[in-house]
Order: C-alpha cells, then sequence, then structure tokens
C-alpha cells in the first residue's frame, strides 16, 4: 500500500506547507542544542502540563478517598449497629468496591479508544456519583454492598484513565514525575479520608459515617465537570486523524508556538507511531477494516489477542507482575485495616487506634512527595530496589515483635510502640517507591495501538490482587494473628527478587522508544514499514493555518 495514496488528500496544499525533510533535520539539531529538564526545574518549565495533570489527580484522590474511609468508618459504633457483621463479611464490604474496580479497569479501555481519556474521565466521574450516593444513603447490607460495587466500577476506571491521560500529555523528561501524581493524589485522598474519620468518630449519630461517605461526592462533581474544561490527548486526537488539533494542543501544553522545532518533531514522532499502528492494523486484519461496527469490535477484540505475542507479552506480564506485588507487599491490608492492625500490635481503644491510623495517611502522602520531584533523576528499578529492602526488613521486625508479644501487650507496651513505629517505615518505603512506580511503569511501556488496552488488563489485575487482599486480611488476623505479617514479609522480599531480575529501567526515554528494550515490533518487516513511514510523514510537513491577509485587503 502506498502511504502517499492513503494520505495525499490530507496534506496541506503546498503554499501552506511549513516544514520539508530538510527543516526537521536543522530543527533536530536545534532540540538536541537545548537544555532538558527533569524532576521539578521540569515541572516548573511545563506549568500548563503541571497544571492539567494535577486536575485529573482528582480521580485518584477519588480512589484513595474511598479506600481509606471504609478503614474507619467499618469501627465506628453507629456503623456496626447499622450493618452487624462477621469478619468475613467485614471483608466482603472492604473488598467488593475492588471487585468493581476489576469490572471497571476492563471495561474502560474501549470508552478510552472510542470517546476519547477526556470524555471517559466524564463518564466514569457519573458513575462515581451515582454509587457514592448510594453509599452515603445505605439502609442495609445489600444497598451498601451495590453503592461499593458501582462506585468500583468508577474508581477502576478513574484508576486506569488518568496515568494513561497524564503519560500521553507529558514530555518524556517529566513523564514519571506527572503519572507519580496518581500515586500523590491516592495518598491525599486516603490522608483527608483517615481524618475526616477521627473528625466524626465521636458523633452520637449515623451522621457518624455517612458524612464521610457522602463528601466524595463534592470531589466526583468537581473532576467530571472541570475536565471539560482542560485538552485532549494529543496522541488520542492523532489516533482518530485530528492532526490539526493535536499540533494546536502540543502547543499549548508546551507553550510554545506551533511551528515550534520541539513542537514539531513531538508531533511528528506521534504521526508517526500512530500511521506506523493504523498500516499494521490494515495489514494485520484486512478482513475487518470496512466491515463496519462488527469489523471494529472484532478488531478491538483481536487487540487484546495481540497482548500476548512475542514483543508485548513480557511487557504485560511486568505490568500485571508489578500490580501484584503492589498490593501483595501488603499495602491495602494495613490502609484498609489500619485500626485493627494498630490493635493487633498492642493499641488499646478506637480514638488510639484512629489516631495511628491517621498518622499513617500524613507518612504516605508526605512521602510520596520525593517521587513526583526526582523520579525522573534517580529512576525507576533503583528506587524499587531500595525500597523492597526496606520493605522487607520493615514487615520483618513487626512479624517477630509481634510473634513474641502479640499475648501480653500489656506488659510489653514498649514493644508494641515499636511494631508502630515499623508499620510507619513500611508505609514510608512503600509510598515513594511501589505506590506511583507502579502506576508510571505500566503507562509507558506499551506503544499507542495496546497502551489502553494493556492498562486495562494491569489495572484488572491490581484490583483483582486488591480484592483477594481485603478479603483475606480479616480472616488472617483473626486465624494466624503475626503469621499474617510473615505472610506479607515473604511478598516483600520477593518483590526485590522481581525487579532484579525483570524489571528494565525506563527512565528518559519517550513513549515511541519503548520497542527498543522490549523488541518485537521491531522485527524486519515492521522496521521496513517504519522506515516508509517516517521518510512519507517528514515529506508531508506539517497542518499549518493559513496566512491571514484581510488586513492587507481591507487597507487597499
Amino acid at each position: 500500500m502506498s502511504l502517499n495514496t492513503k494520505y495525499e488528500a490530507k496534506r496541506p496544499p503546498p503554499d501552506i506547507e511549513t516544514f520539508s525533510t530538510r527543516a526537521a533535520s536543522h530543527f533536530d539539531e536545534k532540540i538536541d542544542d537545548e537544555k532538558i529538564h527533569s524532576g521539578i526545574k521540569g515541572l516548573i518549565a511545563n506549568p500548563y502540563v503541571f497544571a492539567t495533570a494535577i486536575f485529573a489527580s482528582l480521580g485518584g484522590v477519588l480512589f484513595g478517598y474511598d479506600q481509606g474511609v471504609i478503614s474507619g468508618v467499618q469501627e465506628m459504633e453507629t456503623f456496626k449497629d447499622r450493618f452487624p457483621m462477621s469478619p468475613t463479611e467485614n471483608g466482603f464490604v472492604v473488598s467488593i468496591l475492588e471487585l468493581g474496580c476489576w469490572v471497571g479497569a476492563w471495561l474502560v479501555g474501549y470508552f478510552a479508544d472510542r470517546i476519547s481519556r477526556k470524555y471517559s474521565i466524564v463518564l466514569f466521574s457519573a458513575v462515581f456519583l451515582v454509587g457514592s450516593s448510594l453509599q452515603g444513603a445505605a439502609q442495609n447490607l445489600s444497598y451498601l454492598l451495590s453503592g461499593r460495587f458501582v462506585t468500583g466500577l468508577a474508581v477502576g476506571g478513574l484508576s486506569m484513565l488518568v496515568p494513561l491521560y497524564q503519560s500521553e500529555i507529558a514530555p518524556p523528561e517529566i513523564r514519571g514525575s506527572l503519572v507519580s501524581l496518581q500515586q500523590l493524589a491516592v495518598t491525599f485522598g486516603i490522608l483527608i479520608s483517615f481524618w475526616i474519620d477521627y473528625g466524626t468518630a465521636n458523633l452520637s449519630t449515623e451522621a457518624q459515617w455517612r458524612i464521610p461517605l457522602c463528601l466524595q461526592l463534592a470531589i466526583g462533581l468537581v473532576l467530571g465537570v472541570g475536565i471539560l474544561f482542560f485538552p485532549h490527548s494529543p496522541r488520542w486526537l492523532m489516533s482518530v486523524g485530528k492532526e490539526e488539533q493535536a499540533l494546536q494542543v502540543l502547543s499549548k501544553l508546551r507553550r510554545l508556538p506551533d511551528h515550534h522545532p520541539k513542537v514539531i518533531k513531538e508531533w511528528r514522532e506521534i504521526k508517526i507511531n500512530v500511521t506506523f499502528d493504523k498500516l499494521v492494523e490494515i495489514e494485520t486484519y484486512p478482513d475487518y477494516v470496512d466491515a463496519g461496527t462488527s469489523g471494529r469490535f472484532k478488531i478491538f477484540m483481536m487487540g487484546y489477542v495481540e497482548l500476548f505475542r512475542k514483543g508485548m507479552r513480557n511487557r504485560l506480564f511486568i505490568a500485571c507482575a508489578i500490580q501484584f506485588f503492589q498490593q501483595f507487599v501488603g499495602i491495602n491490608a494495613l490502609i484498609y485495616y489500619a485500626p485493627k492492625i494498630f490493635q493487633s500490635v498492642g493499641l488499646t481503644g478506637s480514638s488510639v487506634s484512629l489516631l495511628a491510623t491517621g498518622v499513617v495517611g500524613v507518612i504516605n502522602f508526605l512521602m510520596t512527595i520525593p517521587t513526583v520531584l526526582f523520579l525522573d533523576m534517580v529512576g525507576r528499578k533503583k528506587m524499587l530496589m531500595i525500597a523492597s529492602v526496606g520493605l522487607s526488613v520493615s514487615m520483618i521486625i513487626v512479624a517477630i515483635i509481634t510473634g513474641l508479644y502479640e499475648d501480653d501487650w500489656p506488659n510489653h507496651t514498649a514493644e508494641g510502640w515499636v511494631a508502630v513505629v515499623f508499620v510507619y517505615i513500611f508505609i514510608a518505603n512503600f509510598a515513594y517507591s511501589w505506590g506511583p512506580i507502579g502506576w508510571v511503569i505500566p503507562s509507558e511501556i506499551f506503544p499507542l495501538r495496546a497502551r489502553a488496552k494493556a492498562m486495562s488488563i494491569s489495572t484488572s489485575a491490581n484490583w483483582m490482587c486488591n480484592f483477594i487482599m481485603g478479603m483475606i486480611t480479616p480472616p488472617m488476623l483473626a486465624g494466624i494473628h503475626y503469621g499474617t505479617y510473615v505472610f506479607l514479609a515473604v511478598f516483600c522480599v520477593l518483590s526485590f527478587l522481581f525487579t532484579w531480575f525483570f524489571i528494565p529501567e525506563t527512565k528518559g526515554l519517550s513513549l515511541e522508544e519503548m520497542d527498543n528494550i522490549f523488541g518485537g515490533d521491531m522485527a524486519n518487516s515492521d522496521s521496513n514499514l517504519m522506515s516508509r513511514v517516517r521518510e512519507e510523514v517528514h515529506q508531508q510537513g506539517v497542518p499549518a493555518r493559513p496566512v491571514d491577509t484581510t488586513s492587507d485587503s481591507r487597507g487597499a
């Protein structure tokens, strides 16, 4: 197939073709001379991108808030009076949110590609409002479970959409920092939920737990309405043929004119990869391309099959395994059941355990900030390995102390507080590493044509593991006691070994360069096709607005 035949109609006429291949080469040289900033300097240099990503991170706040709020709510007397439950039922009330998240993460890939990342955020924010309303107004256990599940659908979708959107609006040098904002937002949501629980704990009516469950409605409403005022992902715009709009969005995001060499180079790189993906689709599924809606659906489903071929299945394995370890090191066991955890290491009284839980939220939030600032300078792999050592040591010490003194805490309060300190150290190590990086790596290792679908699978893996941990933690604490911490310590050690042997360093690489690490798509035929596409895109030039001559004609 001739690329000229397919794209000739879309090419601007010669009088408005702004850049030629020769000019592109000149631009590349000019860009190479520019100083690129990462970390906090990069964020300051890209304030509009930073602000857009911060707002989108309200999805992470919803995620964290709904995770954390149930921790304190389930210990409130008026809640227990309204919903008397066994440990297993308690575990299901907590974990059914994650089951909904698992379903939502599977569903969202279709909407992200079909109606855009931006409008998908609007859609899932609306679903969140419905679920949160059901939770806050619950009159019986079935009512509560329904609200938790519907809320989970929204949270699961947003947990994929937000890092996807952030990764696609970010320049490579600050991409890790921006996507880390998702986890910072999650920890902020957890933080405020813990302290709101603490603040309402002394109320004597059902407002004690209904207020915390209803306050999240305001965040969901702000996100759903506010995101309408922010731009679409330029990569999504390009994928649906809106090339000029993609250029204008890139110009706005980078705060540079649309003819600036850096903007043009990034626009070309996006177009090269989108064009390549579309031609691969045409060559791979020629019978489905012109088959209407049914053909598009078959191509969509075959896109999931593509994730298991060579060069993609290794990425999918890494993405899903990272999400597995993010949960099985035990972070959400601590978040969901923090008051129970602190009671298990000797703290007595609901107020004391809720206060200790509030400190968890503070540490979790503050220790995520260094990742936002420094991840793109330090690198992903190094931070994960350092943190895994800290997680392992902390959890082993908690297991030893609990095993020795859990039958006689009143006479060993000092040892109990030592265990609490190591729980805090565990939280700190997780907050700057597996929390944010667990979302960064899956968002950056897949090509555009597979990214939404791949992230829906990896995120659903996170939620299924989350669901399992939510279900098994109460029975484990009640049945095997300190063995719970031994169980978690094993996975902390395994997370170090997995990082060492399987996770490559992706710091500073563009979203379109990951094939150099993972292979597969750069086989001979794909390499030749990519070269053709690259040559054609450089020859075509870029969209440009015609010169405005109306003022001259008026003056004539």
